[in-house]
């Protein structure tokens, strides 16, 4: 067995420029395209009617006879302009994009085996467009899944020796199969055909008796395809002829299936098939297959042509002489028959058929796993075909159509989102779908009238859109063209433009060159081969060029080829040549005193004085009347107007700060000495002056945390100094820049401090004496006012004792003492 080898397949790519979604309508609507380029610079080389329409679906054609006299090649424009420059409406073409639906049936489930009417599954069914080059139109088209739709069954099936078993299963569940999809539709048809390979070598044993009999037990010879039983209501029939068919043997792996399948799908009659059907072919393998090329293995080198070649048995008769069908065949005629294919193959060749699958776009196709023994076959069928069945695929013959395009966009089910999607999955039956569809022409070809099919992939049901394509316009019919026209010297008008005869060539064919061309003519009216015509800026009159005039009369268009012009120059402030100059051919030609290429840079190198009288401050050098500053040798980098900033440059200022410092508020480093030395005396003012050329300057005090300000001017040439100084410092408070305050007198303060302190210490040193004492003589008063309200006596307490004792003295009589 081989690997699918990839596929290159060409497909269509489509894209839209599409509005809002719109339900409902089946009208349609026209939309506008998108303007690129003017109508009126439509190339003189092909300047007609037809070719101004064609342009762009804006652009309409001016065909009264002299009208660009007035306004040279403006015969192409919109119709607005058309008026507005005197074109009478009746000269005017200006095709208009239209959509008629001429066929608009409701749908409808009918489609029962005992009903006469035909379901309609698709809305609307047939619809006129005229639609001009490069324009578009929208409609509309709805599906609705039918009850019962009619279904066609072919089984075909591979009958080679290891598929004996699988055909056993199928004879007995084919009753089984028509029952099932009786659940899905009661009008159901069934067929069924088999394969084997080509009777050539490689693919079948050479030997004469495997030729007769390839199988271990006797069999019958190899064939390519046999059709077994047309599509019939009659299952009892495909049990008999599933019986009846006979295994047979190939040598190598891979089988010819797609022989069989070709067959299948081109033999339309022999088959069955109904037209209003839903075809479905269900191909059963065990093995790969073979495909166009193989067949040059055994010297068969004619392609095969997808016609029916079946005997009155229903062999195929072309299986020695026509090689195996291509891939791409295979997908044309499964999409042109409208047929859907279920490959039942077994485990180890899934891949090998997603693959296959995958390989046939916009084909309603899919790949179910067979047992060993084709057991799972009815349910196999039934799932495939509900996965089909369910999945619409909008499809189209636009590919096969050159210059028309249709594309798609849908909400499916979910009717929230609109998609760029011609595919619609979870259809059931009952479910309806509505699909945007845009047809866009994108340019003319010989035909005009095409006939345009839309409809589900695999159903016979279609949208027919006959389009008719607007690239000519009416006035180039022969019945009103002017022949010998007096306009045109003898010329013919068409469309009021003139057609030469003879040897006359020209806009009003006035150029008698016998012997040359128009287009000769206009060869020499270009400056190189692949140059335009006058640069696409004039018109070449008898093989010279006449400038078209300018909108502005100021602007002009020149050169013998309209190659110069005084508008196209350099700009400096948008203004060309900055206005110190005069445009000519592309090029600015200054004024005295200018220069530059827009005429923007002046001569003179005034601009670039500095204050000092130097020439960008020395710093630099003036380029365009601008100071482009030199960067110092020490790295550092001037700039400004002058070159007289330089941020990394060192300046006076720390140089300056200790006699600013000394001399305003005898403050900082310097004595009194030092600050005499000082090579400069400040200028104490209220606020810094304005003056240029001068450094400003601040630091901080740290005797008082204030910011003080100055600034200086350096005079190179007399090494002298200015110096201004601001009276009042400032200071930050609270973000707030203010004036720094007086300074603070500390030792007054601390004295004072301690004084109170001392003060305030003897005040509380007499004030707690003084309470001392009253209070020591409020105790006293009260201890004596207490003694003198006591109310018993000394001599009557009992347990009182005299203090003193007396006694006399026996020999002293004179008195009493006291002891």
């Amino acid at each position: 067995m081989r690997v699918l080898p990839l596929l290159s397949l060409l497909t269509a790519a489509f894209a839209a420029d599409v509005s809002d979604w719109k339900t409902g309508h089946v009208s349609g609507e026209v939309l506008e395209g998108k303007r690129d380029f003017p109508c009126y610079s439509l190339s003189r080389d092909n300047y007609t009617c037809s070719a101004c329409i064609q342009f762009h679906d804006s652009c309409a054609w001016c065909g009264a006879p002299m009208f660009d006299e007035k306004k040279p090649y403006a015969r192409c424009d919109n119709r607005e302009k058309l008026l507005e420059h005197g074109c009478s409406e009746g000269y005017i073409e200006d095709p208009v994009t239209k959509l008629e639906v001429t066929e608009d049936n409701k749908l409808s489930d009918q489609g029962q085996v005992e009903s006469e009417e035909e379901a309609v599954q698709i809305k609307p069914q047939e619809m006129f467009i005229e639609i001009r080059p490069k324009s578009r139109v929208r409609f509309n088209v709805t599906y609705r899944q039918a009850v019962d739709y009619p279904v066609d069954l072919y089984y075909l099936m591979d009958l080679s020796y290891s598929m004996k078993d699988d055909k056993q299963k199928l004879s007995e569940l084919g009753d089984l199969i028509a029952e099932r999809m009786r659940t899905v539709t009661k009008n159901f048809r069934l067929g069924f055909g088999s394969f084997i390979d080509k009777k050539l070598m490689p693919f079948i044993d050479p030997r004469i008796e495997k030729q007769r009999s390839p199988c271990p037990t006797p069999c019958a010879e190899p064939y390519g395809f046999k059709h077994q039983m047309s599509l019939t209501t009659n299952t009892a029939k495909f049990k008999a002829e599933v019986d009846k068919a006979e295994i047979s043997g190939n040598l190598d792996a891979p089988e010819g299936g797609f022989d069989a399948v070709v067959q299948a799908l081109a033999c339309n009659k022999t088959i069955g098939w109904r037209e209003r059907a839903r075809k479905m072919i269900v191909f059963s393998t065990d093995a790969g297959f073979h495909f166009a090329g193989d067949g040059r293995l055994a010297g068969v080198v004619e392609p095969n042509d997808g016609s029916c070649h079946l005997d009155r048995e229903g062999y195929y008769t072309e299986t020695l002489t026509q090689d195996y069908p291509s891939i791409a065949l295979l997908h044309q005629m499964i999409k042109e028959r409208k047929a859907n294919v279920i490959f039942a193959v077994t485990q180890n060749n899934q891949e090998l058929y997603n693959q296959l699958s995958g390989a046939l776009p916009d084909v309603s196709s899919s790949v179910g796993v067979l047992a060993e023994d084709s057991r799972n076959i009815v349910d196999l069928i039934e799932k495939e075909y509900l996965k089909i069945s369910e999945k619409i695929i909008m499809v189209d013959n636009a590919n096969a159509t050159d210059g028309l395009k249709l594309t798609y966009r849908s909400m499916c089910l979910d009717g929230t989102t609109l998609r760029d999607t011609n595919v619609c999955e979870g259809i059931r039956v009952g479910d309806e779908v509505q699909f945007e569809v845009t047809l866009e022409d994108t340019h003319c070809v010989e035909q005009r009238d095409f006939v345009l099919r839309i409809g589900p992939s695999g159903l016979d049901e279609t949208l027919i859109v006959n389009v008719k394509v607007l690239c000519d316009c009416d006035c180039e019919h022969q019945d009103r063209i002017v022949t010998n026209s007096a306009e045109c010297h003898g010329g013919d008008m068409v469309c009021g433009v003139c057609r030469c005869k003879g040897g006359n060539v020209g806009k009003y064919c006035e150029c008698n060159r016998p012997g040359m061309s128009t287009a000769a003519l206009n060869e020499k009216c270009k400056r190189t081969n692949e140059s335009a015509i006058c640069e696409g800026r004039g018109v070449c009159n008898c093989g010279r060029c006449e400038c078209n005039p300018r909108a502005n009369p100021e602007e002009q268009i020149s050169g013998e080829f309209c190659e110069c012009d005084n508008f196209n120059c350099p700009r400096h402030d948008r203004k060309i040549c900055a206005e110190h100059g005069e445009c000519n051919c592309g090029k600015c030609i200054c004024a005295p005193g200018w220069t530059g290429r827009a005429c923007e840079c002046p001569i003179s190198t005034d601009s670039c004085l500095s204050a000092n009288g130097k020439i960008c401050n020395g710093k630099g050098e003036c380029i365009c009347g601008r100071c482009r500053c030199f960067d110092g040798p020490d790295g550092n980098r001037f700039s400004g107007a002058k070159c007289e900033i330089c941020p990394t440059c060192p300046t006076k200022c720390i140089e300056y700060k200790p006699c600013v410092m000394c001399q305003q508020w005898q403050t900082g480093p310097f004595n009194e000495t030092r600050c005499d030395q000082c090579p400069f005396k400040v200028i104490p003012v209220d606020e810094l002056p304005v003056i240029n050329d001068t450094t400003h300057c601040q630091f901080v005090d740290p005797a008082d945390d204030c910011t003080f300000y100055y600034l200086y001017y350096y005079d190179d040439a007399t090494d002298n100094a200015t110096v201004w100084v601001r009276r009042h410092k400032r200071k930050f408070n609270k973000s707030i820049l203010s004036d720094c305050p007086p300074p603070v007198p500390v030792l007054a303060i601390v004295l004072g401090v301690i004084a109170g302190i001392v003060i305030l210490g003897m005040v509380l040193l007499f004030l707690w004496k003084f309470l001392t004492v009253l209070h020591d003589r409020a105790e006293y008063a009260k201890f004596n006012n207490e003694r003198l309200m006591a109310k018993w006596d000394t001599n009557e307490n009992p347990i009182y004792k005299q203090a003193t004792t007396t006694f006399k003295n026996p020999v002293y009589a004179g008195g009493k003492k006291a002891m």
